[in-house]
């Protein structure tokens, strides 16, 4: 009993002191944060009001079920540019098991599995080969939105089961139910990247493959692995975004790679991989989530919030490459 009340004691105290490093390594983007929820609160006040809040909430956490497996790839020096197409085929698919009559647990099992799949296969061909993860993935990004197209002819599949579209509409007490998916996922890998040895191997191979693999690290395992968890993590991205539009459209999840790729290098990740936590990434998602919604309370056009969502991604981009110049010079 004293063992397990002390075994608590010592996780949530090393969760303390791991956030209040996350505090001071991402205190920029963090003061940036801040800044911009004044900047919004001032021009709209809508946008401090409990109900605008947890609908930031519910929009972030599909690009945060993304981001979280994105943050692994790319701290092991890989990158994962199929999971958009991953979403509209996982939304096709449930809503065609939906129609079908098919048990809902069923067609949940069914669509992380179909997750699992396109990961075991990203990962094989990348452990396997000397091809490029970023050709790998962005050939599979190609192949899924072009069946999801084939099979559906371009239209939408509706889904009208009530009970579905409850897991990305409902909620627990005021809390929606994408957001409490969304802590148990953030939770899951904090404790694989700093509390595991799969964790520490992750860090390794994307700091030093070569190292890694002299020291006695299954590159291919974990290979295998970042691309089987950014599968599911993509599947159930479909999931709660088809139960949230009340369909499966093979439009669904387009650019959704991007988005996912800024909040990790926003937050603070390395392209160049060996650097990252999933603190920085919660940071990064929430700035791009909340500038999206800031931009839509103050009625700026969506064309000019692309343009400056590619702006954010441009200058993510350019701190990493400087802070690596710096760190290489030393």
């Amino acid at each position: 009993m004293h063992k397990a009340i002390n075994s608590k004691n010592t996780l949530l105290k090393s969760m303390y002191s791991s956030g209040i490093g996350y505090l001071k390594r991402n205190a920029g983007i963090l003061i940036g944060l801040i800044a911009l929820c004044v900047i919004i609160s001032i021009n709209s006040p809508i946008f401090l009001t409990q109900k605008n809040l947890m609908n930031v909430l519910r929009q972030i956490s599909n690009n945060l079920y993304l981001a979280s497996g994105m943050t692994i790839i790319l701290i092991a020096g890989g990158i994962d540019l199929s999971v958009g197409s991953n979403i509209a085929v996982i939304g096709v698919m449930a809503g065609t098991l939906l129609n079908m009559g098919v048990p809902i647990p069923l067609v949940i099992l069914a669509c992380l599995v179909t997750g699992v799949v396109i990961g075991t296969i990203n990962g094989a061909i990348i452990a396997n080969t000397t091809l490029p993860p970023f050709i790998v993935t962005f050939a599979m990004l190609s192949i899924l939105r072009g069946f999801a197209y084939v099979y559906t002819g371009g239209t939408t599949v509706r889904i009208d089961n009530k009970a579905y579209i409850a897991i990305g509409t409902g909620y627990l007490g005021f809390i929606p139910l994408p957001v409490v998916y969304l802590i148990v996922v953030l939770l899951i890998v904090y404790l694989i990247l700093n509390k595991s040895r799969l964790g520490r191997h992750i860090y390794a191979v994307g700091g030093n493959e070569k190292a890694a693999a002299f020291s006695g690290i299954n590159i291919r395992r974990i290979r295998m692995f970042i691309y089987i968890f950014s599968g599911v993590m993509a599947a159930l991205a479909g999931i709660v975004l088809s139960a949230r539009s009340y369909s499966g459209n093979p439009v669904a999840g387009d650019g959704a790679e991007m988005d996912a790729i800024a909040a990790v290098v926003l937050g603070g990740t390395s392209m160049l991989g060996g650097y990252g936590y999933i603190g920085g990434t919660i940071i990064g998602a929430l700035i791009i989530g909340i500038l999206s919604n800031g931009l839509n309370l103050m009625g700026i056009d969506s064309f000019w919030q692309i343009i400056l969502k590619g702006i954010v991604i441009l200058v993510a981009v350019y701190v990493d490459y400087v802070k690596n110049r710096k760190k290489n010079k030393t």
